[in-house]
């Protein structure tokens, strides 16, 4: 007996020392595994938002927003992220400046069924914001500038109905008209399979301009500017917004007549040259063929072109969007249920899960090593 426990505790220490170098390194080797295994698994279950918002800058064609050129215009203005589309709002018209969005024919196979669900901007301070009573029995509809049919998803959607982007637009307007030119638009996209770029809003060019609610100016006519990068295409939807009980006739204008109107340099990026080639664009879906580009206009040689905006100045701008917030009404919060301000947290099933796994992964890899 006293030999066989002597035999034992040798063969103990023997393998204690053969293995002793390899219980040390798959230590070691093995917190190593866990950081590696656990981060993957965690960034499978939970997907992070991004810190810098960089991603709302996709909106704009080569990430540069429109910038307002004419000084009055600043006064009382908001950036806004939202989902699928930018806004630069104004707390003097209680409208958007402008809209914009970015389609593609991926963001476009996403059909969403239309749930209306229009909300007041919590991002806005009270005084400076559209109220749905402003609208209530005006005479005008709650005018989209980024349309719900553009949207990819509910998120996008719900942010979609939020008053930051709505007009008063007269409903022959609206309903009609423009609706035709929404769906034109994306058919472009859609049958010709290109990226289009687009920038949309009001236009007040009238000396007395008519308000409805406590303070929401009316347009005197809205607008739609288009930029298709694989072909220069460019140009402008222009329909009247004074007649109320007959559709406005639209008008295609070059980019730098709409600078001219409206005092906002609508597409920073783009050389004078292009910004004065018009192109016809179609005024309804069928007009837009799978195989036959969009062809060319005419060059405006009368209209004022916006001036350039220096590099310190479009940065400066790029950086309000980014640091503005991703759906910045607390209403969209509320309905995602979500607080976009909190960091995700990971439900307690998803953790034991998760550990579950580190474990059983580890014990196989100190198992395998020790052989």
């Amino acid at each position: 007996m006293v030999i066989k426990k002597r035999k034992t505790g040798q063969s103990l220490m023997q393998i204690l020392n053969q293995n002793s170098l390899k219980i040390i390194l798959g230590v070691v080797a093995t917190s190593s595994f866990a950081i590696a295994f656990g981060q993957e698994k965690i960034q499978r279950l939970v997907s992070l938002p991004s810190s810098s918002n960089s991603a709302c800058l996709d909106q704009f064609y080569r990430d540069i927003p429109p910038y307002l050129a004419k000084e009055s215009l600043k006064k009382n203005t908001y950036p806004l992220c939202f989902n699928g589309f930018n806004v630069m709002y104004s707390g003097v018209s209680k409208t958007p400046l402008w809209v914009a969005e970015a389609l593609t024919p991926q963001r476009l196979s996403q059909k969403i069924p239309r749930e209306d669900s229009f909300h007041e901007e919590t991002g806005v301070k009270a005084e400076h914001r559209a109220t749905l009573s402003d609208y209530k029995a005006s005479g005008y509809d709650r005018g989209h500038m980024a349309p719900n049919a553009d949207m990819p998803n509910k998120a996008a959607q719900f942010d979609s109905f939020s008053l930051a982007n709505m007009v008063p637009q007269a409903p022959k307007n609206n309903q009609q008209v423009w609706r035709e030119l929404e769906e034109a638009t994306r058919a472009i996209v859609t049958k010709q399979k290109q990226d289009v770029y687009l920038v949309t809003g009001p236009v007040y060019s009238a000396k007395k301009l008519k308000m409805i609610g406590k303070g929401v100016i009316v347009p005197t006519a809205t607008y739609k500017a288009i930029y298709i990068p694989k072909t220069g295409a460019a140009g402008v939807y222009y329909a009247d917004n004074t007649l109320k009980d007959t559709a406005p006739k639209v008008q295609v204008i070059s980019i730098c007549a709409l600078e001219d109107l409206t005092g906002i340099n609508i597409f920073p990026q783009l050389t004078e040259d292009q910004k004065r080639n018009t192109y016809n664009l179609p005024l309804t879906a069928t007009a837009v063929k799978a195989n036959k580009q969009i062809t060319y206009s005419h060059w405006d040689a009368e209209s004022q072109c916006a001036e350039e905006v220096g590099t310190d100045q479009l940065t400066a701008l790029q950086k309000q969007f980014k640091s503005s917030s991703v759906n910045p009404s607390s209403s969209t919060q509320a309905a995602s249920g979500e607080n976009k301000n909190s960091t995700p947290t990971i439900a307690p099933n998803t953790q034991d899960a998760i550990v579950k796994q580190l474990i059983e992964g580890l014990l196989q890899y100190i198992l395998q090593l020790l052989k």
